[in-house]
């Protein structure tokens, strides 16, 4: 192997991906996880690769990570010992929150958990304007009296009222808190997220300063164990943003990789389509629980602020992740109504849908699609013959409840799964102001490259593209993405008092901090580029929009581009814009991004007719009708194959349906693309 190899490892629920792109080749491996020690399930998968290609982990170059370790603690609730110290006053910001119920009319309806119970929260005497000038001095006797509680806490955060304006009383905290010998990790509001919003700002300096000893000892364990292994490279780590940083900056932010995996996989899906000339698509990742949707224009995954991770808002940058709870093993059942539903219920890896014949007894998605077979469950289960199981499962848990047939039944839980699925394309596209009818849909996981051609159709999206590593997408996002930086600071002021300098100097800083994290990394030169945004609302709202800043020096003209921008952005998501009323600036936010070369995915040419990749004919049913459909074997179809529906294309780690009158063509990458209405 050449010394440039570059891996990258993405650990599921069910299995531990890694894609090893060197010599120009893209292999793929994956091995079970382990959920207990998740960095065994990395091991083998570097032990697998090196037997299965031969390749010594000593030559590895690069080493990227995409990682659920802070997602799981967030759901689970398990974090590290934490204190929080914030303004007087303001002690129960975490406990109100915003007063929002989950359900209005739930009046049984419970709060999450707060992230530091009560007794772990210490006020202190201080007090900023909304400029940051000093209305009440710290009192330093204040903080050097809770120093003593703090001597057996693992990590501390501290959120002053109007920090973002100026840290320096939250700095003096720390300074003081470490001077009395509190020995614990520290996560400063002004660092974390020094933007508006108390409760927000709060939880989420809380949520990093609980996250940051588990992310820390993970991180630990597991370059420690991949350095014996014989790997040199240093380790990095995808974040939410859908970008690469150190492994060091994961310990210091691990609020930024909760969406670490669909991220990558987000990445990854938008690199391919771009490879297909498809610069604006929606990319739906669907594997055994839950599918994941998000939208890209331009090339570039929308990003917001406004993400929920379990019970808990989230606000740093996120890619616009819309998740549900339909996967291939999502469990149909009868609800108290009579009403079929699917999911969120799954079988899980264990014991999984009734056609893997490992002891399920309850119909799922996957079963679904063995009925009316589109999936042929012999193939991965050597050979043997589950049929009669689903079709009793099937029959006992939804047809006969319903009056119908077997195969009614599995059609049935497809529509209803396809409608939930529809859903959430939707709600990324057009509830975002956004024509799914100008963007191509690109399935991948496992499950997704069976429902893609069909959910196309319906919300009349004109192409599908299913990538050649469809099953592993996330893992090869890690190895296209670039290394990226996100700053920002909350400057809540009319926009009439806003002035060129307002903006040029925060951006000014932000570059400042942008190029030497960068150039850390050995990022310079050309490989750098900057991005600011602005987010902004007009008076009174209490929500903002983002919008992009124009290159060059700012000026006043700069100032008016900017506002215009938003005045179009608010038509085109909310219908109408009030250009005669006045604007408020709110954040400033600049992305410093180190552009990553990008391997070729081109696979060797496969030689041969498109006949010759025909495994067999078999019935397979499309919305309620039979047709006699043709299987192919994917890494039989030769490059620049065409052919017709309806059509099965069975590949290693995923099965395309391609419905009648559809057209399929496999393009110089090896990626599958489906004409919807040719």
């Amino acid at each position: 192997m050449s010394e440039d190899a570059r891996v990258g490892v993405d650990i599921g629920g069910t299995f531990t991906d890694l894609v090893t792109i060197a010599d120009g080749s893209v292999r793929v491996h994956k091995t079970p996880s382990t959920p207990e020690h998740a960095e065994r399930g990395v091991l083998n998968g570097l032990e697998g690769v090196s037997e299965q290609y031969g390749i010594d982990p000593g030559d590895v170059g690069f080493f990227g990570h995409g990682t659920t370790v802070a997602t799981n603690a967030v759901l689970e609730g398990e974090w590290a010992d934490t204190a929080l110290v914030t303004t007087e006053g303001f002690r129960d910001v975490l406990e109100i929150g915003r007063q929002a119920r989950p359900d209005i009319y739930d009046f049984q309806a419970e709060k999450p958990t707060p992230v530091v119970e009560r007794d772990r929260r210490y006020e202190v005497t201080e007090r900023l304007d909304e400029r940051g000038d000093v209305h009440e001095p710290l009192d330093e006797a204040s903080v050097e009296a809770i120093a003593d509680d703090l001597a057996d806490v693992d990590s501390v955060a501290v959120s002053l009222l109007y920090s973002f304006e100026n840290d320096a009383h939250e700095q003096r905290v720390r300074e003081l808190l470490e001077a009395q010998g509190v020995d614990a990790s520290f996560s400063l509001s002004s660092r974390v997220l020094p933007e508006i919003r108390e409760y927000e700002r709060t939880l989420t300096t809380s949520l990093n300063a609980a996250l940051k000893p588990v992310m820390d000892s993970y991180i630990s364990r597991l370059g420690s164990r991949i350095a014996e292994e014989g790997v040199d490279a240093d380790l990095k780590i995808m974040q939410s943003n859908g970008g690469i940083i150190t492994a060091d900056a994961a310990r210091d932010r691990p609020v930024n990789t909760l969406l670490s995996g669909p991220a990558g996989g987000v990445q990854g899906a938008t690199y391919v389509a771009g490879l297909a000339g498809i610069e604006d698509c929606i990319t739906m990742d669907m594997g055994g629980t839950s599918c994941d949707v998000s939208l890209v224009q331009g090339g570039e995954p929308l990003v917001t602020t406004d993400v929920e991770v379990g019970d808990y808002p989230v606000s740093v940058p996120m890619i616009d992740i819309h998740t549900v709870g339909a996967g291939g093993g999502s469990i149909a059942w009868i609800d108290a109504g009579g009403a079929l539903r699917v999911g969120p219920k799954s079988a899980g890896a264990e014991p999984g849908p009734v056609c893997y014949g490992r002891g399920g007894d309850r119909p799922t998605i996957t079963d679904a699609h063995a009925v009316l077979g589109r999936i042929d469950p012999s193939r991965f289960l050597d050979g043997a013959s589950p049929d009669d199981a689903v079709a009793r499962a099937m029959r006992e848990h939804v047809a006969d409840e319903l009056d119908m047939g077997v195969r009614e039944a599995a059609q049935g839980i497809l529509d209803v799964a396809n409608a939930n699925m529809a859903r959430a394309l939707r709600v990324v596209s057009v509830e975002r102001g956004y024509d799914p009818r100008e963007f191509g849909l690109v399935a991948f996981g496992g499950a997704g490259p069976l429902h893609a051609a069909g959910l196309a159709r319906e919300l009349e999206i004109p192409r599908v593209v299913v990538p050649r590593t469809a099953g592993v997408l996330s893992a090869l996002g890690l190895l296209i993405s670039d290394v990226l930086y996100d700053f920002s600071t909350s400057k809540v002021r009319s926009w009439a008092e806003v002035d060129p300098e307002t903006l040029a100097e925060p951006f000014a800083e932000f570059r400042s901090r942008g190029r030497d994290r960068l150039a850390a990394e050995s990022q310079t030169g050309e490989d750098v580029v900057f991005e600011r945004s602005a987010d902004l609302r007009y008076a009174g709202q209490s929500f903002e929009l983002t919008v992009p800043v124009p290159e060059g020096e700012i000026d006043e003209a700069t100032l008016d581009a900017i506002v215009e921008r938003f005045h179009a952005k608010h038509r085109k998501r909310y219908g109408h814009a009030y250009e005669d009323e006045p604007v408020e600036l709110v954040t400033l936010r600049l992305r410093a991004r180190g552009v990553v070369e990008t391997p070729d995915l081109r696979p060797e040419p496969v030689d041969g007719s498109v006949d010759d990749a025909v495994r067999e004919t078999r019935d397979v049913v499309y919305d309620g009708r039979t047709h006699a459909t043709r299987i192919y074997d994917r890494g039989s179809l030769p490059t620049g194959a065409n052919f017709d529906g309806p059509a099965v294309v069975e590949g290693r780690e995923s099965t395309v349906v391609v419905h009648p009158e559809q057209e399929a063509r496999v393009d110089e990458y090896g990626t599958l693309l489906v004409e919807v209405n040719p």
